[in-house]
């Protein structure tokens, strides 16, 4: 279950200021993190954090291999909704191990973004 106390405007406020948002990429294959939605069947979820800090302390255990990666805000509205939109995938916002984190919709995610982006 998904915790509603995490709030996306924390999170943006913070991305707002840095433009980057960080996900966890294979070391060698140079895939991402994509797990199954919590919330909606059928659908996956990507991990998004707002600091490295925080995307690191998943680097354990399944996902050892696997290092935060930066992804400006520019780069996540010119290159990555069209593809994640295709796989049907909903972001996992500040995700935390047992489902406490915020899922949100891809459009509405990028939405949020695209409010933040600094020009």
């Amino acid at each position: 279950m998904t915790d509603t106390h995490i709030d996306s405007a924390d999170f943006m406020a913070h991305v707002k200021n840095t433009q980057i948002l960080w996900a966890l990429q294979d070391k060698t294959s140079e895939g991402w993190v994509i797990l199954d939605s919590i919330n909606f069947e059928e659908t996956d979820v990507m991990p998004l954090w707002s600091n490295a800090e925080l995307a690191k302390e998943h680097c354990i255990d399944e996902w050892v291999d696997y290092v935060p990666k930066a992804i400006t805000v520019s780069d996540w509205l010119e290159f990555w909704i069209e593809d994640l939109a295709e796989d049907n995938v909903v972001i996992g916002i500040e995700w935390r191990d047992g489902g406490e984190y915020l899922e949100v919709e891809l459009a509405d995610f990028s939405q949020m973004l695209a409010e933040v982006e600094a020009f």
